[in-house]
């Protein structure tokens, strides 16, 4: 093996954690911090190479981005934050939701990347909201600009409410911790090169009960 590839397969991988919360605590931060933690936790546990993790705070960057969108020009701490979003081996983007959608802030820093920056880049895509009728900001907004961009995003998106935090789910729904940590795997499988499948198991509910649709019509009919 030669010299470069031997440096080549040694260098760590690296997760980049792009957070849009305002706040201080954020909910959003939080958020981006676990789903990193999750995708690191399952790189070092399948493979033998160092994880670097970094997570980018956008509320630091608001007035460099408001720049850069007027003049042209990132200031430095924007140039480095953008470089190590496009170079990273796999990228996490978590959003508060505002008015039905993600943030403006987050939506001015993401229209700052190449739009061919980020392709085939493996993406998991994030949202915190006060309510759990927001969570199609997910499918909505945040999938297709990440489609526009040309990245790959993971099966798994997660939207973590208010009373998602300290839940542990229902017969339906898994808790937020294990969505957290099927999407960080997705992820870590994506990165290492192989095909992110949403395979966690799953307690069976009741909407896991086939029932052919001529029953559930007749079920419906009045006596």
């Amino acid at each position: 093996m030669s010299t470069s590839s031997t440096a080549f397969a040694t260098e760590p991988l690296r997760i980049v954690a792009v957070s849009a919360g305002l706040s201080s605590p954020s909910s959003t931060r939080l958020l981006a911090d676990r789903l990193a933690g999750a995708a690191r936790e399952r790189l070092l546990t399948e493979q033998d190479r160092a994880v670097e993790v970094r997570v980018i705070d956008l509320r630091d960057l608001a007035v460099d981005i408001a720049n850069h969108l007027v003049t042209g020009f990132p200031p430095s701490a924007l140039d480095g934050a953008i470089k190590e979003v496009t170079q990273a081996d796999g990228l996490i983007a978590v959003s508060p939701v505002f008015t039905a959608s993600y943030s403006g802030l987050f939506k001015s820093f993401f229209d700052l990347i190449d739009n061919t920056a980020l392709t085939g880049k493996p993406v998991v895509i994030a949202a915190t909201g006060g309510t759990a009728r927001h969570s199609l900001v997910l499918e909505h907004a945040m999938r297709p600009l990440f489609a526009y961009l040309r990245a790959t995003v993971v099966p798994t998106s997660v939207y973590a409410a208010s009373e998602d935090w300290g839940s542990s789910g229902d017969e339906y729904t898994e808790g937020l911790p294990s969505r957290i940590r099927r999407a960080g795997g997705e992820l870590a499988t994506m990165i290492t090169g192989g095909r992110a499948a949403s395979g966690a198991p799953r307690t069976l509910g009741l909407d896991d009960e086939v029932v052919p649709f001529e029953q559930q019509l007749a079920d419906l009919r009045l006596d």
